[in-house]
């Protein structure tokens, strides 16, 4: 656990002495914040409206904001996740010090869980920040905090999951813009999967759609933990990183 920290902490470190990690988390926060600004402003405006109608239908805060801003953002974050993996390893292949890693007394798994970590440890700050917005809807309204929270959950261990392709991915190349396009890639790739459900039956689809993340993230976005959806993400998590192991075993033993 040392080492993972260590190495961790190094990679951290190198988010936040350059732009990196303060424009990600600007940008998200900025981005977030237009979601949901908008979005409670189209829920205050049609409850008005439906009032001035007589129309006294049931507007849930949890199902008509935080779920919508929750989804909506989910489809953002897959743009960040590329910029946050693709120099994990591939900077190491271009600054020659990849050699050096697959020669030291470090393990693989140690230095693959360390440099996964902190790019998780940077979304899970992103989503934290993002948090603070929903302070205004606890002022002036009585929303549910537990559905929230199931959501924030089913987005960070989403993102997990996409790390650990993208850290796979990024021991692939040591040019940092093909590690990033091709994990932008298979990240939408997997994240529309599931469409063929929506025109086909069969095996085949039911396979596609399982595959695929979007099938796993309505329960959590609806604020229910279900079992299958958790084994499904903490599959992909584990499928990434030890993809991203046998990659980098057979840099070390070419080095």
């Amino acid at each position: 656990m040392r080492n993972i920290w260590i190495v961790c902490q190094k990679e951290l470190r190198s988010y936040f002495v350059s732009p990196i990690a303060y424009i990600l988390i600007i940008m998200f926060a900025v981005i977030f914040g237009w979601f949901f600004w908008n979005t409670v402003g189209a829920f205050i405006f049609y409850s008005m409206e439906g009032q001035m109608r007589g129309e006294m239908f049931p507007m849930n805060v949890n199902e008509w904001v935080i779920r919508r801003v929750l989804e909506n953002m989910n489809v953002i974050g897959l743009f960040f996740i590329p910029i946050m993996t693709m120099r994990l390893f591939a900077e190491e292949k271009r600054n020659g010090t990849i050699e050096l890693l697959a020669t030291s007394p470090i393990k693989d798994g140690e230095v693959i869980l360390g440099k996964w970590l902190a790019s998780v440890i940077l979304y899970a700050a992103m989503l934290f920040l993002t948090g603070l917005n929903f302070i205004y809807l606890f002022k002036y309204g009585n929303p549910d905090w537990k559905p929230m929270l199931v959501g924030y959950l089913g987005m960070l261990l989403q993102a997990a999951g996409m790390l650990a392709i993208g850290t796979f991915i990024s021991t692939l190349t040591k040019n940092q813009i093909i590690a990033g396009a091709a994990t932008f890639g298979v990240c939408i790739l997997i994240f529309v999967l599931g469409w063929v459900s929506g025109y086909r039956s069969g095996t085949w689809a039911d396979v596609l759609t399982y595959m695929s993340v979007t099938s796993h993230m309505d329960s959590f976005a609806k604020g229910v933990i279900d079992t299958k959806d958790a084994v499904y993400y903490l599959s992909v998590i584990f499928l990434g990183l030890f993809f991203t192991a046998r990659s980098l075993e057979s840099l070390r033993w070419r080095a």
